[in-house]
């Protein structure tokens, strides 16, 4: 029996006829009987999907016509401005280059590179609206992640902003799957030879109707840090870009046409994906981009300069916008809606904020496997310390390592199933082991009170979550053992006062005389060369050894251990 095949049967839209010509990543889905329960009949709106959906189509064309968004402001970057015509013209401008210049087909997957501009926004709808998959990359990523990400989608097409053409040239150099590459700038505008995006979509004339896709036809591939060094592909249908723009934003954290959006995560990540495009273009609302790297500063001052209302961003900004309002540096009044994700908020965070804004920061927690925000609260229901309960459409449990389904208060792994959840590409054994019994186990130990909060414990597994990016202790590792000096490592996430937790490496040296902050210096400078400077170790502890069992394997818990005991003894400023 399918899962729509009886009424009793949760209601899942979708009608499995696929609109791809490539099918590569659905060939490669997990097996169904590992899939996570889907049911998207706690919410009407999301019961109430068709079968036949694009995302883009939706989103873009759809919004615009029904709600005569045309001429309203939607992206904004310096004093570049876009109306929700604007953006459409450009991204069916991209379609036909797409399809005319490129040869995409239906179902082939395309790397987008760049940071969050109106041009990186264009390409990602564009992707969609032509039935392509969307492949986006974090701007910081190296080479050979590059390399990583085109040769386990098999990726033969790349749109790239020009500012970050070197590392993903040098990827190119190094497989020969990816054959086209077109350049783009920020707002599209340029008569540069070498950036072809912007010249041949200025070429480029006429509307593009959007793909007739499947709403459960695959709409993009995320890539995320993994454990084990590897990092994970996660795979969502149009449905479920849909599903998270109905679920938290709709019921947690509203908005509408006349709100300003602004954040600090980058296009590539779904957290930045919702709240720095899809959340905004389903109500109609504009967003904020700018140039450079994000920074309290940088954000304080646009939410100044353009009156932003809503805020995403990582709890160690919060922290540091804090500041800068209680010393009356920046006019910060225009907020009315904040929200935290990609690592636990601390109270302190939260209540110097309320203090100094006026405003209460929503806590999410979300992942990349289920796409976006499953847990919060908002106003009068948000708990300082708590990051909430299942929001809308989805539910949450705490889980026994044995499976078991445990009644509060009681702690444990925390359990979650809804309209989204996890399918790894082509990875059976991480699909097992993230999805138990319909469950998405997302790899967190929490407490459930009485009332239904959930109250934030610890990760459940090697992943180090740092200044709001996940960061896989394994691949940090593997980065180290490339250098010369190095014999052994082993990498855990330390505590922090500044940033929660930062990456500490402890590192046994080839010939123990090297040992000194010269060595620790160069360490940090080649792993920033090897892959995404973000996940360089912060701190680096020369150790004659590591802890092992009796069968080889290194104790990272002992080390963890030991740090825990460090901060315990010295103290940390909370």
């Amino acid at each position: 029996m399918n899962e729509n095949e009886s009424s009793s049967a949760p209601i899942v839209p979708g009608d499995g006829c696929t609109a791809h010509e490539d099918t590569f990543i659905r060939d490669r889905l997990p097996p169904k009987e590992l899939w996570p329960k889907i049911d998207f009949s706690a919410l009407a709106e999301l019961a109430a999907y068709p079968d036949r959906m694009n995302a883009a189509g939706v989103l873009l064309d759809q919004a615009i016509e029904t709600n005569r968004w045309h001429d309203r402001t939607c992206l904004q970057y310096d004093e570049t401005r876009w109306s929700y015509d604007d953006l459409r013209r450009m991204v069916d401008r991209i379609c036909h280059v797409l399809i005319d210049h490129m040869g995409v087909v239906s179902g082939n997957r395309v790397l987008l590179r760049g940071p969050n501009n109106p041009m990186m926004a264009a390409c990602w709808f564009a992707v969609l609206k032509v039935g392509a998959i969307a492949v986006a990359t974090m701007p910081l990523l190296r080479s050979r992640e590059l390399q990583f990400i085109i040769e386990k989608a098999q990726i033969q097409h790349a749109l790239c902003d020009v500012a970050l053409a070197d590392e993903l040239r040098t990827a190119q150099s190094r497989t020969t799957l990816l054959e086209t590459i077109h350049y783009f700038s920020a707002t599209g505008v340029s008569e540069d030879s070498r950036i072809t995006l912007d010249i041949l979509a200025a070429q480029a004339e006429g509307r593009f109707e959007a793909v007739d896709t499947a709403s459960d036809d695959v709409a993009l591939v995320a890539f995320t840090s993994g454990t084990t060094g590897v990092p994970k592909a996660t795979v969502h249908f149009h449905r479920d870009i849909l599903a998270m723009c109905d679920a938290f934003p709709r019921h947690v954290c509203p908005t509408d046409p006349d709100d300003i959006f602004v954040g600090s995560p980058p296009l590539a990540f779904t957290f930045g994906l919702g709240a720095q495009l899809c959340f905004p273009m389903r109500s109609g609302s504009s967003v904020v981009y700018y140039p450079g790297p994000p920074s309290a500063e940088v954000l304080a001052k646009i939410v100044a300069d353009k009156r932003c209302t809503t805020l995403y961003t990582a709890p160690i900004i919060f922290r540091q916008l804090a500041e800068l309002a209680r010393i009356g540096e920046y006019d910060l009044s225009s907020l009315r809606r904040c929200v935290s994700a990609g690592e636990n908020l601390p109270s302190p965070t939260f209540e110097a904020f309320r203090d100094a804004v006026g405003v209460k920061i929503i806590d999410g927690l979300g992942s990349t496997e289920m796409i976006h925000i499953f847990i919060a609260a908002s106003d009068d229901d948000i708990r300082p310390g708590a990051t909430g309960m299942a929001i809308p459409g989805y539910e949450a449990a705490i889980m026994d390592d044995e499976g078991r389904i445990l009644d509060p208060p009681v702690e444990g792994l925390l359990a979650v199933r809804g309209p989204t959840g996890c399918r790894y590409l082509d990875d059976e054994n991480r699909q097992r082991a993230y999805v138990r019994d319909g469950w998405n186990l997302p790899g967190d130990r929490y407490r459930q009170d009485a009332d239904g909060y959930f109250w934030y414990v610890a990760r459940a597994d090697d992943m180090i979550i740092s200044a709001g990016y996940n960061i896989g202790g394994p691949e940090v590792e593997a980065a180290l053992l490339d250098h010369q000096k190095v014999a052994e490592c082993a990498v855990i996430g330390a505590p922090d006062a500044e940033r929660g937790t930062i990456v500490k490496a402890f590192v046994v040296l080839r010939d123990p005389n090297d040992g000194g902050e010269e060595t620790v210096k160069e360490l940090q400078a080649f792993v920033r060369e090897e892959i995404a400077p973000y996940k360089y170790p912060r701190a680096i502890e020369f150790v004659d050894a590591l802890p092992r069992t009796e069968t080889g394997k290194v104790q990272r818990f002992k080390l963890r251990e030991m740090e825990q005991d460090r901060t315990n003894t010295n103290g940390a400023n909370f």
